[in-house]
């Protein structure tokens, strides 16, 4: 199968790749609060167990520089952006007002650090699409990242900054066509509202439908305009196991390859689509929903990993373990080293869980139904839509550092001006966070426009 863009060497799905992995050490202090089921502290979890098993070894291991003020106003509304850098714990009494337009409250609370939480996470993302941009690997992971329900001018669904959205808009300045794929049980609504009129991003949602948050993702809404039949959505029912999953995702997946030839993919891997999720009802092994990611993988076309759902969090670092070795191409032994977490994992102490015996609700005849539907619309398709480039923004240089920090990643030589942003200061909180200043000058490509979510993929003409 042809799989077009700038892709990687064709050869077998076993195959090393070059994976760059981005993690802050920081991540897992920040806290929802007493009782909220999206806990950072996963993060760290997957990271013990990934330097457990010997795969930080087998990566490039970078901390994320934060994203600026104005990397996140590429997409997300000044005002709102504005709101979230100032907003504390303790301030918030004073802006009932602003919490309720901007969304902020009970699922998305305010707490220590949530700033620089924010620039964490997307700094990650971005940083990972400029690795890819560059060359410089094969796969890029931030499971800190995919936090998809964000919209440009509000929080929802525990997301505060959609970074998916930046980071596919880096992807876009130089991939024609970039491809998002969201596996967490939640509908990818921010990701799918942001580019719902334009044929450059296909957005491709697998989640459970019906009476669940967010409401959105029926099999019937496949984009506007331009972008009529580049927004796909799998609605599923509950209890899902692996070979039902596998039947709908396999054959839509794999001609959205043949029909779309994506430059880069952007894969959102929320693991609250695993069974026993303390919020999700579907019930996927962690082979079976590793499974989607090795297929993706298997196109060797540049590959983006991302975080996403999650909250029975022993599960979550199991399966983003397991994942970040798929992305590697090693099988991990099921039997979990000892490491800091490892009461966690008891009492088997292994890296898989069995699924449960729930009652799977998705028929055969409803899954051909929703396969022949999907399938249809495909082929409704522009074979892979060409872009008429106007002269490009410059790639966004973002500084990284090794995990032990020490030294600084060399970067390559860019022919526009360099500046460091004012605005990278920490904030005041309990969270200590270390900031890198930012190497370079961000040239945004977005315009300015209402606050519907969507955004403008033509560059200015006025861009040097």
């Amino acid at each position: 199968m042809e799989t077009g863009g700038n892709s990687l060497p064709s050869g077998p799905d076993g195959v090393k790749r070059k994976v760059s992995y981005f993690y802050d050490p920081e991540v897992g202090n920040y806290y929802y609060g007493q009782g909220h089921p999206m806990k950072p502290h996963r993060i760290r979890m997957t990271h013990a167990l990934l330097a457990h098993y010997g795969l930080l070894h087998q990566m490039h291991v970078l901390k994320p520089n934060p994203a600026r003020e104005k990397d996140l106003c590429r997409f997300h509304a000044d005002d709102y952006v504005s709101f979230l850098r100032n907003i504390t714990p303790e301030t918030q009494q004073d802006q009932l007002r602003q919490l309720k337009r901007f969304n902020v409250g009970e699922d998305c609370p305010v707490f220590d650090g949530l700033y620089s939480f924010c620039q964490t996470y997307a700094g990650g993302s971005v940083g990972g699409a400029v690795k890819l941009n560059h060359g410089h690997c094969d796969i890029a992971i931030n499971w800190a990242g995919g936090l998809h329900h964000a919209k440009k001018c509000e929080a929802s669904g525990f997301c505060y900054v959609n970074d998916i959205v930046l980071a596919i808009l880096e992807l876009l300045k130089v991939h024609e066509r970039v491809l998002y794929v969201d596996i967490d049980i939640h509908h990818g609504d921010g990701v799918e509202e942001a580019f719902y009129t334009t044929d450059r991003v296909m957005t491709v949602s697998f989640h459970k439908f019906g009476d669940y948050f967010p409401g959105t993702g029926d099999i019937r809404d496949v984009g506007f305009g331009k972008g009529k039949y580049y927004s796909l959505n799998v609605p599923l029912d509950d209890g899902i196991d692996d070979e039902s999953y596998q039947y709908l995702f396999k054959p839509i997946m794999g001609k959205v390859m043949e029909f779309f030839r994506p430059g880069a993919v952007v894969l959102q891997c929320g693991a609250d689509s695993l069974s026993g999720d303390r919020l999700g009802c579907f019930n996927l092994s962690i082979k079976g929903h590793a499974e989607c990611v090795k297929f993706m993988r298997s196109f060797n076309v540049p590959l983006l990993l991302l975080g996403g759902g999650g909250y029975t969090i022993r599960n979550v670092a199991r399966c983003w373990c397991y994942e970040t070795g798929v992305a590697l191409g090693v099988e991990l032994e099921d039997k979990m080293p000892q490491h800091e977490y490892y009461e966690y994992f008891g009492p088997d102490y292994t890296l898989h869980v069995a699924p449960s015996n729930m009652e799977n609700k998705n028929s055969r005849h409803l899954l051909e139904e929703i396969r022949s539907k999907l399938l249809d619309y495909l082929s409704k398709l522009q074979h892979a839509p060409s872009v008429q480039f106007q002269e490009r923004p410059p790639d966004t240089e973002i500084s990284e550092m090794d995990e032990d920090l020490d030294v600084a990643e060399e970067r390559a030589e860019t022919d526009f001006d360099m500046d460091v942003d004012d605005e990278c200061k920490p904030l005041p909180g309990r969270v200590k966070s270390e900031f890198l200043e930012a190497e370079a000058k961000l040239t945004g490509d977005i315009r300015e426009g209402e606050c519907n979510g969507e955004v403008d993929l033509n560059p200015p003409k006025h861009i040097a």
